[in-house]
């Protein structure tokens, strides 16, 4: 599913020696710690899955999806397997930064089955400290992940910031530049106006939808 010239980047989690949730390194976009607005103080870390082998294949960005550029990704196989690593990992990052942790989902990759997005739904009321933000191309609104989505959102407000990306009617989409919205804000660590993600707080905080430059 991401091209054989990627093959060796893929990783089944039984054979995987490292935590499945990622530090950032210090020059990292992510950035490795927030420092303003509800999450200041928290641990950034990230997690990546496959790209298209988790993603449906009415993703808009499927062809020039920014994972043709990351040959050196640890994309992780999807599943069970997966899921009791993040039960594990997580965890032990909450005991590690108790004063938070806010986990990108997904850097490459989506949503893959309700269950999926129950586990979320489990580590977020399982773990008072932990955060989560992403972006998702589960658009349609008759998809059971979908409505799983918008249910732990609900449910954990403020806390599980998940935006539907390429949807020009939704106020909170993450849009790509060729479809963007005049009142869309472009991301400001893309044009240099802030040093990383946890410097900024837009994707996770703000009421209006987010631009992105291509990759």
């Amino acid at each position: 599913m991401i091209g054989t010239k990627y093959q060796k980047s893929r990783r089944t989690i039984s054979d995987y020696p490292y935590s499945v949730i990622k530090r950032p390194k210090s020059k990292n976009k992510l950035g490795r710690r927030v420092t303003v607005g509800r999450f200041k103080g928290y641990a950034m870390y990230s997690l990546t899955l496959e790209e298209r082998a988790t993603c449906p294949t009415t993703c808009q960005r499927w062809a020039d999806c920014y994972g043709n550029n990351m040959p050196f990704a640890h994309r992780l196989q999807h599943g069970l397997d997966l899921e009791r690593a993040l039960f594990r990992d997580v965890g032990a990052a909450c005991l590690d930064h108790p004063q938070g942790v806010l986990i990108r989902l997904h850097v490459l990759g989506d949503f893959y089955s309700p269950e999926y997005v129950g586990v979320w739904e489990e580590l977020l009321a399982t773990h008072d400290n932990l955060a989560a933000f992403g972006y998702t191309h589960r658009n349609d609104p008759a998809c059971a992940i979908r409505q799983e989505l918008e249910r732990v959102q609900n449910e954990f407000s403020g806390r599980f910031s998940i935006r539907h990306s390429d949807q020009p009617c939704d106020p909170l989409s993450a849009l790509h530049e060729t479809i963007a919205t005049p009142e869309a804000i472009t991301c400001p660590e893309q044009i240099g106006k802030t040093k990383s993600c946890g410097t900024c707080g837009l994707c996770w905080t703000a009421e209006k939808q987010i631009k992105f430059l291509h990759h």
